[in-house]
């Protein structure tokens, strides 16, 4: 059988940093465990735009349709602001989710007891915590026309962005929310706003519709998205999987992430249909951004790049006690005091370069085995 397949696109800031973290997982796979991963690297978001004009090219989008999976580092930058909005770096990266159809964005939010104290909540509430956020990622207000900017008949302008989604995108998210489910705690709760959007009823109705036709082995409930987000901070553990739209999947997983102490801490994918191979469609990238302040400093976490491996290995490879044997390394490295300045408690110390931090997480592996 063919070895599986990776795109890697480092992108801008700290991307080509915390990546070169995950060749080193990569490669200890290879050398260690017998896996080998073909992987093929290009540019996307700036650096694209500065080789060529775009910030994703044809060709490039060509490879990621054509591999298992993609793996993106981040894109922008203060020194691309003034491009006009249909070539900002921020635009490679939605062209791969939109003509990649990657319809159901994964954002966990773990939080290892290492780290407990980190998060701007009580210990007692986020110790434990482990939930995942179903976000629907290629509609809703985002995405749907008529859009823009346009003069009003008072002088004056007006903004306008259309909430839309059909029967089958709400269906096809739900579907991988209940799936999600049956292999965690078998519950997931639905958020949107019913009482005041027509888009959420149409979205409850439909989820209730999957969860009665299809997974009515999965426990289900409703929950507006501005309760949500205030349960969310108010009791955490609750939840085990969260279902809802792009724009308060947006607003939700963001405040999720923030439970956990650390952006530098937190992976997500971006899955789509099966592809040929009965593989998904599927990117994954670190929540946290391209953090150009401290771009090429060696201060990143890359912790974030390669727990968004492990995902791949999990959601793309079938490999889930790979994934597993990633975490548990990640989990032992931070138990052992290893710390990113970004995780630097009040009690000091001396921090781990990027590249320490992943030689400490290869030789945690090489102790797994």
């Amino acid at each position: 059988m063919a070895n599986p397949s990776l795109l890697v696109l480092p992108g801008d800031g700290i991307g080509p940093e915390v990546m070169a973290e995950v060749g080193k997982i990569i490669g200890w796979f290879g050398t260690r465990r017998g896996i080998v991963f073909d992987v093929d690297e290009d540019l996307v978001g700036g650096c694209a735009y500065d080789a060529h004009g775009t910030p994703l090219t044809d060709a490039t989008m060509a490879k990621a349709q054509a591999v298992d999976a993609v793996l993106l580092g981040a894109v922008g930058g203060p020194k691309y602001d003034a491009l006009d909005f249909s070539v900002k770096p921020e635009r490679g990266l939605l062209r791969l989710r939109k003509e990649m159809d990657l319809f159901s964005n994964l954002r966990p939010a773990q939080c290892f007891d290492a780290l407990a104290d980190f998060s701007s909540l009580k210990r007692e509430v986020v110790a434990g915590l482990d939930i995942m956020i179903v976000r629907e990622l290629t509609s809703g207000v985002y995405f749907g026309e008529p859009r823009g900017i346009f003069p009003d008949n008072e002088g004056g302008r007006v903004g306008v962005n259309t909430q839309r989604y059909t029967t089958a995108e709400i269906r096809r998210v739900a579907r991988s929310a209940f799936e999600l489910a049956r292999r965690r705690r078998n519950r997931v709760c639905s958020m949107e706003k019913a009482n005041v959007m027509e888009s959420g009823i149409l979205w409850r109705e439909e989820v209730q519709w999957v969860h009665d036709n299809e997974y009515p082995d999965v426990e289900l409930s409703h929950m507006y998205a501005d309760a949500g987000a205030m349960q969310l901070v108010r009791w955490p553990k609750q939840f085990d999987v969260i279902v809802t739209d792009n724009l308060f999947g947006d607003l939700l997983s963001d405040c999720a992430a923030m439970l956990t102490g650390s952006l530098g801490m937190l992976p997500s994918a971006s899955l789509g249909a099966p592809a040929a191979n009965g593989r998904p469609k599927a990117l994954y990238e670190p929540v946290h951004g391209s953090a150009p302040d401290i771009a090429g400093q060696g201060k990143a976490n890359p912790i974030a790049c390669i727990l968004s491996f492990a995902m791949a290995l999990r959601y793309s490879f079938d490999m889930g006690a790979e994934a597993d044997r990633v975490e548990r390394a990640v989990e032992a490295v931070l138990a052992d005091g290893a710390r990113t300045p970004d995780l630097m408690g009040p009690e000091g110390g001396t921090p781990l370069s990027t590249a320490e931090m992943g030689d400490r997480i290869v030789r945690a592996l090489d102790a797994s085995l």
